[in-house]
């Protein structure tokens, strides 16, 4: 697994501006991931046996390089194993909890783990997460997010309750300038350039989203050869074409709700691979609807998901008890793929927690606007590169070769973050030979963390 990691990471040649700078990325990438203990820079530096610590913060603030551009060797393998032409993508925006009040990107947002009866706010740095979702459905495990966009979204200040009628004007200006809606469409554009340059051409992008990114701004953007496909809300005002006159809305309304109950609209099924097994969904389909508010002119696809209740184990809750509701921009494509698709959708929350709670994501002490757009990236290529070469070395499901599960933990059907760490921190203190000579680690400190 060492091998096949330094291969993809020694492509990012093409990304920093020298090679030194290279090493000194990969250096640091190796001695976090091994680092016992929250992953901080200072902590991952006293590893290594360097003497300028401020280099490795320099990395960060003062080397010119983006970050968009260390998920492009991961992109470039992995595509070339998604059978079919569809390219499915997760998409979410994702908070990173802050204690300094010196970060200018830090702002007060809602805290998502916050009960629904009481509203709380974090303080911390929000970005946009866009992860690949690698179909493993055949080999009867989950898909797999592979992230491969991580960008700083940071929303505009607002003013205080002292400003200016002006600067209130301002505010509201800026605000429909520069949203996290029109960043997300921008990078729509980006990864569809980036996957063309790549050679793949033919192929359409699947992007899978939440209700905060089922919007006019999202759903009414030209984008070529890219669907999208996103929750909705029970109540949307939907309708049909006008069939008569210069009208383009017809009088009739409807919501997603409404459909679903609607009995002259009979059930389909389609099965899909969700939480563990292949489950037998029925969903509701009507095409040729028209959102005004959200779409406008352009035709949609919805989807009524009915609630399938099940549950993992006997003496487990009930999972999945709401009905969902879908609209989608492709009106052509099978419903099944785009119903797998968003079902995967959910493992770019599960990339969310094993990136925060097992890579340390957030837990570098950075403040300089540069390094907040770095190091987070830098992270997140990290978790990429170790989960795709995991799956290459050891396939898809589980082996005991990762070590053997303790009697008390039932059977993981693929390889947790925990698994792959210490399978490479064992790797890593016996095969040192294989790092680059300007990359090896003191392997006597080494074998003290592990």
């Amino acid at each position: 697994m060492l091998e096949t990691i330094i291969s993809i990471m020694m492509q990012w040649r093409e990304v920093f501006p020298q090679q030194r700078t290279m090493y000194r990325a990969i250096r640091q990438t190796i001695a976090s991931t091994v680092l016992l203990g929250r992953r901080t820079i200072a902590r991952a530096y006293l590893i290594t046996g360097q003497s300028d610590w401020t280099a490795e913060y320099k990395l960060h603030s003062r080397s010119k390089w983006q970050a968009e551009d260390l998920f492009t060797p991961l992109l470039k393998e992995a595509l070339c194993e998604i059978p079919g032409n569809l390219l499915p993508f997760g998409t979410d925006d994702t908070r990173i909890g802050k204690t300094g009040k010196k970060i200018k990107s830090a702002r007060w947002g809602r805290d998502p783990q916050s009960p629904k009866f009481h509203l709380n706010l974090k303080w911390g740095i929000r970005y946009l997460h866009t992860s690949l979702l690698l179909p493993l459905q055949q080999f009867g495990v989950s898909a797999r997010a592979l992230p491969v966009w991580f960008e700083e979204a940071t929303p505009i200040k607002k003013p205080g309750k002292k400003a200016t009628d002006e600067e209130r004007a301002e505010y509201r200006k800026a605000k429909k300038e520069h949203n996290l809606s029109l960043q997300t469409v921008a990078m729509f554009k980006s990864l569809r350039k980036k996957i063309d340059d790549l050679g793949h051409q033919a192929k359409t992008l699947v992007f899978a989203l939440d209700g905060s990114f089922c919007n006019s701004t999202v759903f009414k953007a030209v984008l070529e050869r890219t669907i999208l496909i996103a929750r909705t809300r029970r109540n949307a005002i939907l309708c049909f074409p006008a069939k008569t006159g210069k009208k383009i809305y017809s009088d009739e309304r409807f919501t997603p709700e409404a459909v679903r109950l609607n009995k002259e609209i009979g059930w389909k099924t389609a099965r899909v691979f969700h939480g563990g097994h292949l489950r037998d969904i029925e969903y509701k389909e009507v095409t040729g609807v028209l959102w005004r508010r959200g779409s406008g002119k352009k035709p949609l696809r919805l989807f009524v998901l009915k609630p399938t209740p099940y549950r993992k184990t006997l003496t487990s809750r009930w999972l999945y008890r709401e009905p969902a509701y879908l609209l989608c921009t492709d009106l052509e494509t099978e419903a099944k793929p785009l119903l797998q698709i968003y079902f995967d959708r959910w493992q770019v929350e599960v990339a969310h927690k094993e990136m925060k709670q097992d890579f340390g994501l957030g837990e570098a002490q950075v403040r300089v606007d540069e390094s907040i757009k770095h190091q987070p990236a830098l992270t997140a290529a990290t978790y990429s590169v170790l989960h795709w070469a995991t799956i290459k070395k050891f396939g898809a499901r589980r082996t005991d070769e990762l070590g053997r599960l303790p009697k008390y933990q039932r059977d993981k059907s693929r390889a947790s973050s925990q698994d792959l760490i210490r399978y490479f921190r064992l790797e890593v203190s016996s095969k040192p030979y294989l790092l680059p000579p300007e990359c090896k680690i003191a392997v006597d400190l080494l074998l003290a963390v592990a």
